[in-house]
């Protein structure tokens, strides 16, 4: 997730248009500055997004160049949550992928659904299966002030062993429960504990050192996704810094960008090294776009954005064309051409092999063409 809606007119800088360069004076990319977007000769790929543009050449990655809903909503708050929920209900309180998990899920699997942060991203956000929030694996550990060895170990072996009871009550059903997966999380992420300052998990690539515990996160991830004990089957990580670039778009961009893309290319890299790759399709989206027209050194909030889908196993071809600046919406704002619900509807039919409609409402049942959300598109190769 990018938090804070990211720049699409820079992500992919449509550098051949007249219209863009009267729009944006300042804050215009410039043509040559990046690598060519080989399905769209009017775009460029921003500078720090040339390992996507790589990606992208290897057939890894599916470009949605204008993707949102109709209609938009400017709001961080609303437009995210309108996102994570998978409808345009600000009254929703289950996530997309958390829905999904009720249906598919398993009641005694609490890391089905891992969000790698200090709390739980709403998108798993789940009615009836658990799922768990863990900052980082190597650091997940318990603490209570004076409690430690010889102590420490057998009480919270106490602990798990009383979630597995019988309770009298509902109320105390769920705390038992939650004792119980609690317990089964920490003895699950035991190898992965950090001792003498180095975690217990090796990665067969080299991981970059900028971007704070996002690409500490995704190394975990991938350690955590090759042990056959962790059946993960949704997680959720922000990536690297906010992109909300009312001003200092220029560099404040650049920097979070390019963390961003290096650490998910590692990602992928790492993926592939341990012959993960066909089990998995990383989503990198954000709330909305920018709007086109600078405000000095930055942009305000937009409309439609870009996302991509990364992976071995993706189609790897642009879904919705690029709409060009000459025909804006009535608040001077880029027009979607992809619908977020359609690609919902089509990683829940064709990777996740569940019938859309019982996540996503009105979604219906078909693996792609036509919906009330436009096409879906067919995203899996």
């Amino acid at each position: 997730f990018m938090e804070g809606g990211w720049d699409a007119l820079s992500v992919l800088a449509p550098v051949k248009e007249a219209r863009y360069h009267q729009l944006r004076p300042t804050l215009g990319r410039e043509e040559g500055e990046g690598i060519p977007f080989s399905e769209d000769e009017t775009l460029m790929w921003h500078p720090e997004a040339a390992g996507l543009a790589q990606l992208h050449a290897q057939g890894k990655v599916t470009v949605f160049p204008a993707i949102g809903y109709d209609p938009p909503d400017e709001s961080h708050f609303t437009s995210r949550h309108y996102w994570e929920v998978g409808e345009l209900n600000a009254e929703t309180r289950s996530g997309w992928m958390g829905r999904y998990l009720d249906i598919a899920g398993d009641p005694g699997n609490p890391l089905q659904g891992l969000s790698l942060d200090y709390s739980l991203a709403p998108a798993l956000a789940t009615a009836k299966v658990p799922v768990a929030a863990v900052s980082t694996p190597s650091d997940y550990n318990f603490w209570a002030y004076g409690l430690e060895d010889p102590l420490e170990t057998p009480t919270l072996e106490t602990f798990g062993a009383l979630g597995a009871l019988a309770a009298p009550s509902p109320a105390l059903a769920q705390a038992r429960t939650a004792a119980l997966d609690t317990n089964l999380i920490r003895n699950q992420l035991a190898p992965f504990a950090e001792h003498e300052g180095k975690p217990g998990f090796t990665s067969p690539v080299t991981y970059p050192t900028a971007g704070g515990d996002f690409p500490v996160r995704l190394a975990a991830l991938a350690a955590m996704l090759d042990d056959e004990a962790l059946p993960i089957k949704c997680a959720s990580l922000t990536a690297v810094g906010s992109y909300d670039t009312h001003s200092d778009e220029v560099d404040t961009l650049s920097t979070n960008l390019g963390q961003t893309v290096a650490s998910i290319v590692a990602f992928q890299e790492d993926l592939e090294a341990r012959k993960l790759d066909d089990r998995v399709v990383i989503q990198l989206w954000s709330e909305f776009g920018r709007r086109p027209q600078e405000n000095g050194s930055g942009t305000d909030h937009g409309a439609a954005g870009v996302a991509f889908l990364i992976g071995s196993r993706v189609k790897g071809k642009m879904v919705g064309e690029f709409p060009g600046l000459s025909k804006l919406d009535e608040n001077e704002n880029l027009v979607n051409t992809s619908d977020f619900r359609a690609v919902y509807a089509g990683l829940l039919g064709q990777w996740f092999q569940t019938e859309a409609g019982l996540v996503i409402p009105g979604a219906g049942t078909r693996l792609e063409g036509p919906s009330v959300y436009g096409t879906i598109p067919q995203l899996i190769a």
